[in-house]
């Protein structure tokens, strides 16, 4: 079946485990001042020009009482998952070495990577800690889907 092991609850699941992390680090101050934060984890298996970006949205998680957000972290965090999404390239890799490859609605930000094709955007911190923590949970989402179908092979 395609998609068993990228679902939604697979996607939550990783973002949940790398939640101490990150509100540590929000916590302290270290990887950012806002104390806000947002997550875009896309559908691996769903390719630009197979469906429109909003569909490809897998699952979106906030951190910080939304109503008092300073920015919109949501809609920078979609922007990033959205550039990385379209050019399956990291959001650095993008805004830094090819900036030719920006649309002309893209902002230039980083903080979204593509780990084996595994999108994931986060916006609220400092844009290298943003793409650390998008990469943990890539990571975290590939793992959470291995443990998925070795459960399933038995």
């Amino acid at each position: 079946m395609r998609g068993a092991f990228f679902d939604r609850e697979t996607a939550a699941r990783a973002v949940r485990l790398s939640l101490p992390m990150i509100t540590a680090a929000m916590d302290s101050r270290e990887a950012g001042d806002s104390g806000f934060l947002h997550v875009v984890v896309m559908n691996p298996l769903v390719l630009p020009g197979e469906a429109a970006f909003e569909d490809a949205v897998l699952y979106e998680h906030s951190l910080g009482e939304v109503a008092r957000w300073d920015a919109d972290y949501a809609a920078y965090a979609r922007g990033k998952a959205r550039m990385s999404w379209r050019t399956r390239r990291n959001g650095h890799g993008i805004c830094d070495v090819a900036p030719h490859r920006l649309e002309a609605d893209e902002q230039p930000l980083w903080g979204s990577v593509v780990v084996d094709g595994v999108v994931v955007g986060v916006s609220g911190c400092f844009p290298w800690f943003d793409e650390a923590f998008a990469g943990a949970i890539a990571h975290l989402f590939i793992a959470c889907a291995k443990e998925a179908r070795c459960a399933r092979a038995g």
